[in-house]
């Protein structure tokens, strides 16, 4: 499978390294990594990775009665 272009490899969702803890991760090639590192042999995951919140609708530019039936 390959990655989406604008993924960055890292670690925290690669195929070969599972979750060890906040900021580590048991890699099946390289053994304890960094959550943020990378390697050579990355293969995306795209169950493993968590996107980035969206940001929070603005409702200033309503008033009053848009919110009135």
């Amino acid at each position: 499978m390959s990655r989406p272009e604008k993924i960055e490899p890292r670690c925290a969702y690669c195929k070969w390294a599972a979750y060890l803890d906040e900021g580590k991760r048991i890699c099946e090639k390289k053994g304890v990594v960094a959550a943020e590192g990378r390697c050579f042999r990355f293969r995306y995951d795209p169950l493993k990775r968590v996107p980035p919140r969206p940001d929070p609708p603005d409702f200033s530019r309503f008033d009053g009665e848009d919110f009135s039936l």
